[in-house]
């Protein structure tokens, strides 16, 4: 069929499993092509056709909800409400969103982009239904990945306490983006080898009345029946017993099993955990081969050979410049340990872990956990690194807070795509962490103008021994600039000035330094003298430095690809108040008080006005008017 024709899911109701068995096949196809041209998450989507078919089948979305838990798995759901004409502007500046998104559509009911949280946003709905008294099915889908997050597993404790009507949709893949850590995945794969659950209470009662407890052979044998027996009853010792009726494993890619189950599952009093088992990239050769999590989103691709579209002879990424330092000192350092938060793949770690596995932990999807662990073995003169994203560098607040700066601890965290990502959009745009970060005591901040600054401070963070110091740095590649083959460590608080100038001053970091330094180019030719300075620590500040710039009365801007709320800014304004500088000129360019939303990282700077040309224009307004050029 035509899957841009399709406006809602009612179509569905009338089909038969044939018709739907085709129809999950043109899903696919669809999925294929269209993410070969566009990118996405294809491993996830493929994963769950057969699964949200029968969702919207059996329920009625948007009475009946479905809260997609990190959204990663959200395109066939999206196809089925009306927007297959839309995927080619997928995760394209003012195109359609790689995540459910209210303002999209009615079905879309809860926003996300960070796993684990479906399960506690379903049972605030459950709440608010009830005390409502309206009638309709909670539909939560987390994935077995997703399941391990602490926030999950303290929302399925409350839900089974309160006992709300709702369906848990558990789709287990054996994958987040990597493959799966921890002992409840462990339970999980238990689950999945037992089988479908027949047994009734008074027929295990017979059976094990006629187990014999002594003798030889028969009781080996006794033994083995009650191992069999307790993997069996595995989903009553967990799920049950935190009050959900469970069912499961069912295939997830079997329309039968799927409609008999979720049939039974909306007849049920009281929580239902739907164990549903599915593969991970399902009818793309490349993407069901996947062991390492490179399918779970990918950008462009050739679909014949599922080559990866990428650029020629590009510099090395950011993360491998980072990680593969971290290595290299990892040699003559035992004390250096890597944690991960279910990120070995993206924070290019796994060239750490094959040559030191005693040192590298991936925690899972924990980013709680991450922090407090690198805490607890900084306590004993280790070295961790905590390779972690800006964006879930947010969900590690507290721990950062209370576990690791409060102790003032040797924690050295990698913060990964700090600065506008682009196509995941708001979700993950890391822009937030210098806000979240500067005012904590004990805490060092810097950030690298290019990769070999990087891998200087690199170096400098693991031989930092007075607290924990971080590190931002972006998403993508360095620029390729040649590398020196010895390291040395960066003084702490140490700006540097990248060009002179008289008339004004652009402080900067990371990844507006290009901009600045081109927008003071062109400023010389209008005869304006602009002096360029690589703030390349956020916290400390260069005090010296900004003595000098504001005894001299020169009119400052701040330029930061981070949201201007408590960020570089205005640590700089902070300053200039508290020593006393009541006359400086001090203006800030950066992220507005907004979430922004997704398209390439140079729409979204054009969209702001975080540009050369606005960097121009804001130096001008600073100037007195004689100096100003047309």
């Amino acid at each position: 069929m035509d899957l841009t024709s399709i406006k809602d899911p009612s179509f569905l109701k009338d089909m038969s499993i044939s018709e739907l068995e085709q129809l999950s096949e043109e899903i696919r196809q669809f999925l294929i092509e269209n993410l070969s041209n566009t990118g996405g998450h294809i491993g996830p989507n493929l994963g769950v056709v057969e699964l949200t078919i029968a969702l919207h089948k059996v329920f009625d979305s948007p009475k009946d909800k479905f809260l997609w838990d990190v959204g990663h798995q959200s395109y066939v759901h999206k196809i089925l409400t009306g927007r297959a004409g839309q995927f080619d502007t997928l995760r394209q500046y003012k195109g359609l969103c790689g995540f459910p998104k209210m303002v999209e559509s009615e079905h879309d009911v809860w926003e996300t982009g960070h796993s684990s949280t479906s399960l506690s946003g379903a049972m605030g709905m459950a709440i608010a239904r009830d005390i409502k008294k309206e009638k309709s099915h909670i539909i939560p889908i987390i994935g077995d990945g997703a399941l391990t997050g602490g926030m999950a597993l303290e929302a399925l404790n409350h839900i089974g306490h309160e006992q709300k009507d709702m369906i848990v949709i558990l789709n287990d893949n054996e994958m987040s983006i990597a493959p799966n850590v921890g002992a409840l995945h462990n339970v999980l794969g238990r689950l999945r080898t037992a089988g479908k659950y027949h047994w009734v209470k008074e027929e295990l009662e017979w059976l094990l009345k006629k187990i014999p407890a002594v003798g030889g052979t028969l009781a080996t044998t006794a033994e083995k029946v009650k191992d069999s027996l307790k993997y069996l009853l595995v989903s009553g010792v967990f799920f049950e017993e935190l009050g959900f009726t469970y069912l499961g494993p069912i295939d997830g890619h079997d329309y039968e099993q799927l409609f008999e189950n979720l049939q039974y599952a909306k007849k049920t009093k009281g929580p239902v955990l739907f164990h549903v088992i599915t593969k991970k990239g399902k009818g793309y050769h490349p993407a069901e081969a996947d062991k390492t999590g490179t399918w779970h989103g990918t950008g462009p691709y050739k679909i014949d050979t599922g080559d990866i579209i990428k650029p020629v002879n590009a510099p090395p990424s950011w993360s491998g410049l980072v990680s593969g330092t971290v290595q290299k000192l990892a040699r003559k350092d035992e004390r250096i340990v890597a944690i991960t938060p279910a990120m070995p793949v993206g924070s290019k770690l796994t060239g750490f872990a094959e040559e030191f596995p005693e040192r590298m932990f991936d925690v899972g999807i924990a980013e709680q956990h991450a922090a407090t662990v690198a805490a607890g073995l900084a306590t004993q003169n280790m070295k961790p690194f905590l390779a972690i994203y800006s964006t879930f560098l947010q969900r590690a607040y507290d721990q950062v807070v209370h576990d690791i700066c409060r102790q003032n601890l040797n924690v050295f965290i990698g913060i990964d795509r700090a600065g506008l990502v682009g196509a995941d959009g708001e979700t993950h745009q890391g822009v937030f962490d210098i806000a979240f970060l500067r005012h904590l005591p004990n805490m060092v901040l810097m950030m690298p103008k290019d990769e070999n600054e990087g891998q200087h401070m690199v170096n400098t963070a693991i031989k930092y021994d007075n607290g924990p110091i971080a590190m931002r740095f972006p998403r993508g590649n360095g620029y390729g600039v040649p590398m020196d083959n010895e390291l040395h460590t960066i003084p702490i608080g140490q700006w540097e000035v990248l060009k002179e100038g008289t008339d004004a001053v652009i402080l900067t970091f990371g990844t507006t330094i290009p901009m600045a330094m081109e927008s003071a180019m062109l400023l010389e030719k209008q005869g304006v003298s602009v002096r360029v300075v690589n703030a390349r620590f956020i916290k400390p500040l260069d005090e010296n430095m900004l003595h000098e710039i504001f005894s001299s009365e020169l009119p400052v801007l701040t330029v930061e690809e981070a949201v201007l709320q408590g960020g570089f800014g205005s640590a700089v304004l902070e300053f200039a108040h508290d020593v006393g500088y009541h006359n400086a000129v001090v203006d800030r360019l950066g992220i507005p008080d907004h979430f922004i939303e997704h398209g390439s990282v140079k729409e979204l700077l054009n969209e702001i006005g975080l540009t050369k040309e606005g960097i121009i224009d804001r130096v001008q307004s600073l100037l007195p008017k004689k100096q100003k050029r047309a």
